[in-house]
């Protein structure tokens, strides 16, 4: 037995506001997605690098507001990538954290956090 990496669920209630954070300005790239009739609510994956998370309209799946700590070996690098894609709605900074790492944190338009964390040797 092998257990794998978590795949994260988002509660989102607009694809077309989380494809413009995520894709547009975060910079992931769409997977798949899935509708079960016209309309229904979408259930997206998108990911960049080893990062994978899923996005869902659909009631119940999650708790919009929810936070997840990604590890990254660059933050100062993403921070200054984000700025060159403007978002009128987030201008996030480079914080260090009590437990010794620098960190950038974004949050989407459903309230959702992603902590970006990247380790500061000592």
């Amino acid at each position: 037995m092998k257990l794998q990496a978590p795949i994260p669920l988002f509660r989102i209630f607009d694809h077309q506001l989380a494809r413009a954070f995520y894709l547009g300005w975060l910079g992931f790239k769409l997977d798949w997605e899935h509708q079960f009739s016209p309309n229904s609510p979408r259930y997206l994956q998108v990911s960049r690098d080893e990062l994978v998370l899923h996005l869902s309209e659909h009631y119940g799946d999650c708790t919009p507001g929810s936070k997840i700590l990604v590890h990254l070996d660059d933050v100062t690098a993403l921070h200054a990538e984000l700025a060159t894609r403007p978002n009128p709605n987030m201008n996030p900074g480079i914080e260090i954290a009590p437990w010794g790492a620098k960190v950038l944190e974004v949050i989407d338009p459903f309230g959702n956090r992603i902590c970006f964390n990247q380790a500061v040797k000592e």
